[in-house]
């Protein structure tokens, strides 16, 4: 049987072989999850970050203005790459044009980045952001179930689906202010267990202002979760605009 999975790669590999994520080029080597030019000059975030929700801030700063001025629903979180021209070219790839494929490349930076926060972090579980099931319907696939799982091969903590549900379609959040975000996401999700004493990891693909992992996070503490974290694969300020895309 695994001759036989290995030959039906290699043949699927010849008639859709795999693309580097950036630059969209055909990776010579298939074992690669991104071509060594783009390898080279792709870097996460770095420099001082909040230590709330991951943005950067000044040298001597521990937190963001955002962080500092007002309660936020989770306990801590980062995302990974700057959300810049080229991720954001490569995240629309991925989500809207059948690049599937870059979720792997997606899942072990992640998992590869943000290693000494899964090590301090110690979550149970790993629950995506859910889209509005209208919306899964018409995409074909949730990005963020889709990072959960390979994030879950690489890591070993469990992926938990279907735990958060979305239940109310929401406007796009690129327009809108901050406050405008966190009304429109109000009771946007619902927990369908209790979650008693359990540290979840929330999986997204972008975080911008945080309204979203915010609205998911105190519908996870309201069912009993002990802390909640956030973990995504970009990150980038609220002028860029939330992925908004649930």
């Amino acid at each position: 049987m695994n001759h036989l999975h290995k030959t039906a790669e290699r043949l699927l590999h010849l008639l859709y072989p795999p693309r580097c994520p950036l630059c969209h080029r055909i990776l010579g080597n298939p074992d690669r999850l991104i071509c060594e030019d783009c390898a080279g000059h792709l870097k996460p975030v770095s420099g001082a970050r909040c230590l709330k929700c991951g943005n950067p801030v000044g040298g001597e700063e521990e937190y963001c203005i955002e962080c500092r001025n007002r309660k936020r629903g989770f306990t801590a979180g980062k995302g990974i790459f700057p959300y810049d021209e080229k991720m954001k070219a490569s995240v629309l790839k991925y989500k809207y044009q059948g690049c599937r494929e870059f979720g792997r490349f997606y899942a072990f930076a992640m998992y590869r980045y943000a290693g000494r926060e899964l090590a301090l972090w110690k979550p149970d579980i790993l629950v995506p952001i859910p889209m509005h099931p209208r919306k899964q319907r018409v995409r074909g696939f949730n990005q963020a179930e889709d990072l959960a799982e390979m994030l879950s091969d690489f890591s070993g903590i469990p992926a938990a689906e279907g735990i958060l549900r979305k239940t109310k379609r929401t406007k796009s959040q690129k327009k809108l202010d901050a406050r405008s975000r966190r009304q429109n996401l109000k009771g946007a999700f619902q927990a369908c267990r209790r979650l008693d004493g359990l540290k979840i990891l929330l999986i997204d693909d972008v975080y911008t202002t945080g309204s979203t992992v915010e609205a998911a996070a105190e519908c996870l503490l309201e069912q009993g979760a002990e802390q909640v974290f956030f973990l995504t694969l970009c990150q980038g300020s609220g002028e860029e605009g939330d992925s908004g895309q649930h």
